[in-house]
């Protein structure tokens, strides 16, 4: 009886503990005082202390954006007074004056973030954009671009490969520094990611180790090629990077994928097209731009909408939904294909409204079948490189579209022509 009498005090003064130390920890909880930190007893007769209510982050308000603006992306690598490799250099004079030529076409160079703030909804831009990407890390682009790129007060994009920096496997004497990728961040300069060792990410060859990889050993080496590039871009630099650019524009799903998993927000290839409000953002295609093909970037300016207005309301239709061919992003030996898209998607169509353009082509004379819904046109004067199609159609009194990007392998034969031709891979 003793013994019970003695346990209930006890048994009362640790309930009591118990519910003093939970009201404490709501407390903290509420943010009056952080966990660790010492506070005064309130002296007598003072006020008892109010508790600061915390206040919910919130997501950036949407706004009502122009979601018929069109933005194209140009890409740029070395700029020299000789030019000797044509595939990615380009003089300081032709730049200068490509730069001008945005200027007095009326088209306004935005940032990257600008446009993924714009690609959120959270944030407008005029009708019709360039972005301004340079690639690699070349200590030309801090020399000889940057002054330009001041000199119009437009903003641009630098898209790094980290073992490509000054210092690393493959930063030799023409290569940009970190101490100049710093200065350029405090000016404002975007700053993002081209992977570790910029090589073909869909093979499994390590070219700093030189060995083949086996499949594990491939995904590890993936994961730093698409990941740490990113984490040590973040942590030398102390920057957010959400663009990733894939070496050479070689990419395939299980890359988009990785990309996806490691935080990337846009992933940009090497296939020029105009984007719009609803281009998907795993694979967004870039101009690029070399010493002996001028012509490329007065294509794309021709790509998008001439009017200074946002203009009527344009329905795009992603390349998935219309069976183009050749596919988006495939690269085909065939310099003469038979270009053709479904277009059951559109929905309704007046079939007299069916246009195709195709880059460096213009308004091509295709034809179309109500039918099947199929838009064709075989191509009669070869092409090269990258080619991007349009294919524009009415529909239910509003205008809808559909872009894809493919690519015609160099030295490619057409079937007509050739003696035994390659299967599709």
């Amino acid at each position: 009886m003793r013994l019970k009498l003695v346990a209930a005090p006890v048994l009362l003064a640790l309930a009591l503990a118990a519910c003093n130390k939970k009201q404490k920890a709501q407390t903290i909880g509420e943010g009056s005082t952080p966990a660790g930190a010492a506070s005064a007893a309130p002296s007598a007769g003072s006020p008892p202390p109010t508790v600061a209510a915390i206040t919910a982050p919130t997501s950036p308000a949407k706004v009502a954006v122009d979601q018929t603006a069109q933005v194209i992306v140009y890409g740029y690598h070395r700029f020299v007074n000789q030019v000797r490799r044509p595939d990615t250099e380009i003089t300081p004079q032709m730049f200068e004056q490509q730069m001008q030529e945005l200027k007095n076409r009326g088209i306004t160079v935005i940032g990257m973030q600008d446009f993924m703030a714009w690609k959120r909804g959270e944030k407008n831009i005029p009708p019709r954009c360039a972005i301004i990407t340079f690639d690699d890390g070349w200590k030309s682009q801090y020399d000889v671009a940057w002054p330009i790129m001041k000199k119009f007060g437009y903003p641009f994009t630098l898209f790094i490969y980290t073992e490509g920096v000054r210092g690393g496997h493959f930063g030799g004497g023409e290569a940009i520094t970190w101490e100049q990728l710093a200065e350029m961040r405090d000016a404002g300069i975007d700053i993002q990611a081209h992977s570790e060792t910029h090589q073909d990410l869909r093979k499994p060859y390590d070219k700093a180790a030189k060995k083949k990889l086996s499949p594990p050993e491939y995904e590890q080496w993936l994961q730093n090629e698409v990941g740490r590039c990113k984490e040590t871009l973040e942590q030398r630099l102390g920057i957010k990077v959400n663009c990733f650019a894939v070496p050479y524009g070689f990419y395939n799903q299980h890359i988009k994928d990785v990309a996806k998993g490691v935080g990337y927000e846009a992933v940009f290839t090497v296939y020029g097209q105009p984007i719009t409000f609803r281009s998907t953002m795993d694979s967004l295609g870039r101009y690029l731009i070399e010493g002996n093909k001028p012509k490329v970037f007065v294509d794309a300016i021709s790509m998008i909408a001439t009017s200074s207005g946002g203009g009527a309301p344009v329905a795009a239709i992603g390349s998935s939904n219309i069976a183009s061919k050749p596919a988006d992003g495939e690269t085909t030996r065939n310099p003469l294909p038979l270009i053709s898209a479904n277009l059951s998607a559109f929905g309704a169509i007046d079939p007299g409204s069916v246009t195709m353009r195709v880059s460096g082509l213009g308004v091509v004379p295709a034809s179309f079948d109500p039918k099947t819904n199929t838009v064709s046109y075989q191509v009669t004067k070869k092409l090269r490189d990258k080619c991007s199609v349009i294919v524009e159609a009415k529909s239910g009194g509003k205008k809808v579209e559909a872009r894809w990007t493919f690519a015609v392998e160099e030295g490619g034969v057409s079937p007509a022509v050739s003696a035994s031709p390659t299967p599709k891979r």
